[in-house]
């Protein structure tokens, strides 16, 4: 039987309370123990797709290889529900990929058969193909194969998946394969490339990885699987451009939401010493700028000219009302509108000298000088 404290941490899992898990743990509850019905808060983490609260029971200990009452994994559990992030967590984390539970099926046959074919369940199996799951392993009862479960149920997106080919000859090849699908899009020759050996990290003559081409062509189905198995937004090419930087540049809000789950530094810089929101806030990414201050980036960062994002969308801007929108929406996330340039040159005096009308009265509200 579980102690109090392991009986109240289950307890917790189930609300996805994780501040209370946090706390609970800190005073000695075990993220094994398991109540009378196998339920362990690592497995139930997993089960219910509480990604923070797994990650929670991973850095204290998790037992990957702890099995439920159907003999099954963490990984089975998470695929039968098609919770694809958990699922590349699990991967990340070394759970057995092909293991069997007492029902005769792996995590990619759960996926299949008590999947619904949607886009979840899609990216589920892609993950586990990327991880290495046997998509010929036939289920114990019936022998049915994964592809003849998917194929039988009418799954066509999941059917695609299992049919790309992974049989790529050599490391470089799938290496290369890798790449080549981030450019184009195709996430399934992405799972296959990764199911051949290919290294997440792999990187071109430009030392661009598959996530800073995927990023740099608005690929977001690739990003995201890529991100689920732990590749590197940070990772800079020979231009110094990484996933997360280059979103400023595309303006991709689709990109920036896949970027963030992987925790990239939103303090890296590119080539100029800018960070995202800056060439955004050049480029008139109206919808990018409105949704990057929203997390902890700095809009008051001086890039290497001694510019702010402030500063770039007026000297570089055209003061429409597209820049008009990212002038107010820096000034609403604490841009400093008296944050001069190199020169000395406030944004004010800036847009006063160009005739940016509207972009000086909001300044002027703002209280510059």
């Amino acid at each position: 039987m579980p102690s109090t404290l392991d009986s109240q941490l289950i307890a917790a899992a189930w609300k996805n309370d994780v501040a209370e898990a946090k706390r609970l743990i800190t005073a000695g509850a075990d993220v094994n123990a398991v109540d009378d019905t196998v339920q362990s808060a690592f497995l139930i983490a997993a089960s219910e797709g509480y990604l923070e609260l797994l990650d929670l029971t991973l850095a204290h200990g998790a037992d990957v290889r702890s099995l439920d009452s159907y003999d099954g994994t963490a990984l089975i559990r998470a695929a039968e529900r098609g919770h694809a992030a958990v699922v590349g967590r699990l991967i990340k984390a070394g759970v057995t990929v092909n293991h069997v539970n007492n029902l005769g099926w792996t995590a990619l046959h759960e996926a299949v058969i008590l999947g619904k074919g949607t886009p979840a369940y899609v990216d589920t199996v892609r993950l586990l193909i990327a991880g290495g799951a046997d998509r010929t392993k036939p289920a114990v009862r019936d022998g049915a194969t994964p592809m003849q479960a998917a194929k039988d149920r009418g799954q066509t997106a999941v059917s695609a998946v299992l049919d790309t080919a992974g049989d790529l000859r050599d490391i470089r090849a799938a290496a290369e394969a890798l790449l080549a699908a981030a450019v184009s899009g195709d996430a399934n020759k992405v799972a296959a490339a990764l199911a051949a050996g290919a290294p997440i990290e792999s990187r071109d003559d430009h030392r661009r990885t598959a996530l800073l081409l995927a990023s740099l062509n608005d690929r977001v189905e690739v990003a995201r699987l890529l991100v689920a198995l732990g590749a590197d937004p940070d990772a800079q090419d020979d231009r110094q451009d990484s996933a997360w930087l280059v979103t400023g540049v595309t303006g991709s809000v689709a990109m920036l939401e896949t970027l963030l789950p992987a925790n990239p530094d939103l303090t890296l810089r590119n080539r100029f010493g800018g960070i995202s929101v800056i060439p955004a806030s050049e480029r008139g990414h109206v919808d990018y700028v409105r949704r990057v201050v929203k997390t902890k980036i700095n809009v008051n960062h001086v890039n290497n000219l001694g510019w702010t994002a402030l500063l770039e969308a007026i000297i570089l801007g055209k003061g429409t009302q597209q820049w008009q929108d990212i002038v107010k929406i820096l000034i609403d996330a604490r841009a400093d509108p008296n944050l001069a340039d190199a020169e000395g040159i406030s944004p004010l005096r800036h847009a006063e000298s160009r005739g940016y009308d509207e972009i000086a009265k909001t300044l002027r509200a703002a209280g510059a000088r």
